[in-house]
């Protein structure tokens, strides 16, 4: 195997640590290698892979998918952010509960969360790029979204002054959503 798996308190969080090989050249890692993953119970299709790049100082998220919920793999590739991932899933024990990874490009994590999350990170770093694996294509149509700051989620964010997209800063606290608002198959 060339991955280790730390399972976390919410059922559904990993923390994926792939093998690394450095040299004073660099460093080379596999990012994904389905054996690997289905070995430790990752069972998922990944049918999509994206890149996103954002400016130091910016919050992206909390995103989701409600009628197609996406797992996902994320890998930091450059940079550094603090990505969150909140509970979503109705009948969870842990609904509504965060949990926040610092992930840097140069000693790459990953964070696989099942369907059903939540997604956001704050750019630590002069600029980030993030790697997207999920299981579901993207549907514009889809998209949900939770307000970052929501005060009853006690995201710990390590900023107060984040820069933030409109449609971002106008997505709902998490008491605001009902059940058609929330991820589900």
């Amino acid at each position: 195997m060339t991955v280790v798996i730390k399972h976390t308190e919410i059922d559904g969080i990993l923390m994926i640590q792939p093998q690394i090989y450095s040299d004073e050249r660099g460093i080379f890692f596999e990012c994904f290698r389905v054996e690997d993953y289905r070995s430790v119970g990752i069972r998922e299709n990944f049918v999509q892979e994206n890149i996103s790049r954002s400016k130091g100082g910016v919050i992206r998220g909390l995103h989701f998918q409600v009628n197609h919920p996406q797992a996902q793999i994320v890998t930091v590739l450059t940079g550094s952010v603090f990505d969150v991932v909140v509970d979503l899933r109705p009948h969870s024990k842990t609904f509504g509960k965060w949990l926040g990874f610092e992930l840097c490009g140069n000693s790459p994590m990953q964070i696989y969360m099942a369907p059903g999350f939540a997604h956001g990170f704050y750019v630590s770093s002069e600029f980030a790029q993030l790697h997207y694996k999920v299981s579901r294509y993207y549907e514009p149509d889809d998209e949900g979204g939770l307000l970052w700051s929501d005060e009853e989620l006690g995201i710990l964010w390590p900023t107060k002054n984040p820069i933030v997209g409109l449609r971002d800063s106008a997505y709902p606290l998490l008491r605001e959503l009902d059940a058609t608002n929330l991820p589900h198959a």
